[in-house]
């Protein structure tokens, strides 16, 4: 999809021209106020379309009218969400040049960029029938500096949605290591199993010892010019997930290709930092490896050590992802930064408390958890702050080690989190679970089934208003 901004698209040539109407207000259309509004009473709600043929009367062939609702509750969440209704309306009709001219008093250009590009994708690369897709839009009115960066943030999460949707037989940990040295703009160090045992990450390695491909621990940095602050982001690099020996049931394995959905998002930001330009530090991690059965998987029962010495006892090989967590976060800690965040689809109880329409948030720091949600509502996503009370630790008490690596099947999501803040030292840290946002089984909002980009809008936003 191309994008582009002009002055004045009423004048401009094209199929169709996509204008709005907020309830009980007219548009900046005469012949739509004649033929949707007083004719066949169109009222303009929120998510409503009217499409009507212009005859000639006006340069554009048809005018798509997209109801904004009413006027004092319209944010820049709706704009995107009313221009993605617009797109998916468009390509139904077959539209390829449109024009969109909008009668707000904001500037929405970042958001209707972002809506635009979320509606317009499709994983189609394995399939002989492509989607119908809208080859160019053109929007009036809004600045092209803010239509640049919506770009930025909507190709970002393309890159993300991809990589989440391919198959584990393509986005293996070599292939995750291989795209991370590909990135402009950042420096990116892999090490190998070799350099992986030196440096004592035996919970992470444990995961990935039952897999034929290697695990790849993947760390990569952007440096802004005067960067004001250091933050690094963990993403779960889990390159598919079977369960291991405690293996998934069949029907639980069909979309564990996600299980990197965290990593994704991770290298989806860390591609889009060069030409956003903050002034800060990002260091972007992944241990990324298959959780694979074999007669060389790590068992039930085996104690694991991780990289800060601290001892695990295997209680569920399903329970995989906060054991590479575990020592991605040590490194972390150790790079001297003032803040570090992780994102993972993590546990199945997250899901259940949260469903699809909200990522848990857990840490040890409220200002920045509050900072987080806050940046996730303005960028139109929902995280939910999940406890961590010390008594959830009382479940993960080991006969044997200092710890297992999982608790009670009650509160399991608070409990993944206790988990992890033993791995946590001299830094602010948050833990985004993304288990029930980052891939859907079906339709939502602006989203087709399948991956979501979560965290993507987020990260972006945090990172650039630090």
């Amino acid at each position: 999809m191309e994008i582009k901004v002009s002055d004045n698209v009423k004048d401009t040539p094209c199929e169709v021209l996509v204008i709005n109407k907020f309830e009980n207000e007219k548009t900046s259309q005469e012949l739509a106020n004649t033929y949707a509004v007083e004719k066949d009473h169109f009222e303009g709600k929120f998510g409503q379309t009217y499409l009507m043929h212009t005859l000639g009367k006006i340069p554009a062939d048809k005018i798509l009218v997209v109801g904004f609702g009413k006027k004092e509750e319209f944010d820049s969440n709706k704009m995107r969400q009313a221009v993605a209704k617009a797109i998916k309306k468009l390509q139904q009709i077959q539209a390829q040049d449109v024009c969109f001219d909008f009668d707000v008093n904001c500037d929405y250009g970042k958001s209707a960029a972002i809506g635009a590009l979320i509606a317009d994708y499709a994983f189609d690369k394995y399939k002989n029938e492509k989607a119908k897709r809208v080859a160019k839009v053109t929007f009036a009115k809004f600045s092209e500096a803010d239509v640049k960066e919506g770009i930025i943030f909507g190709e970002s999460m393309k890159f993300t949605r991809d990589l989440a949707n391919e198959p584990a037989a393509y986005a293996t940990p070599s292939k995750l290591a291989e795209i991370a040295s590909s990135i402009d703009g950042i420096t990116t160090k892999i090490y190998d199993k070799e350099e992986i045992e030196r440096m004592g990450m035996g919970a992470y390695l444990a995961v990935g010892q039952g897999s034929i491909q290697p695990p790849k621990f993947i760390h990569m940095k952007y440096t802004g010019r005067n960067p004001k602050k250091k933050i690094a982001i963990i993403g779960k690099g889990i390159c598919f997930d079977s369960g291991g020996l405690d293996i998934k049931p069949a029907s639980s394995m069909l979309t564990m290709r996600d299980d990197m959905s965290g990593a994704a998002c991770v290298l989806g930001v860390m591609k889009a930092l060069s030409a956003l330009e903050p002034d800060m530090e990002v260091h972007g991690i992944i241990a990324a490896c298959e959780n694979m059965p074999s007669g060389s998987s790590y068992k039930p029962g085996d104690i694991l050590k991780a990289k800060n010495g601290k001892t695990i006892e295997v209680d569920n090989t399903d329970a995989e992802g906060r054991l590479t967590l575990a020592d991605a976060l040590c490194f972390a800690c150790e790079l001297g930064v003032d803040e570090v965040i992780d994102i993972a689809t993590l546990t199945g109880a997250c899901m259940v408390a949260l469903g699809t329409q909200a990522s848990g948030i857990m840490g040890n720091d409220e200002d920045m958890i509050s900072t987080l949600i806050r940046t996730a509502k303005d960028s139109g996503e929902n995280f939910w702050q999940l406890p961590m009370f010390p008594e959830y630790k009382d479940s993960l008490k080991s006969d044997i080690a200092d710890m297992k690596n999982t608790g009670s099947r009650y509160g399991g999501a608070s409990t993944a989190g206790v988990f992890l803040q033993e791995f946590v030292s001299g830094v602010k840290w948050c833990h985004i679970d993304i288990a029930g946002t980052a891939f859907l089984e079906k339709p939502q909002k602006e989203f087709i089934a399948g991956a979501t980009g979560a965290g993507v809008r987020t990260f972006l936003n945090y990172i650039k208003n630090a």
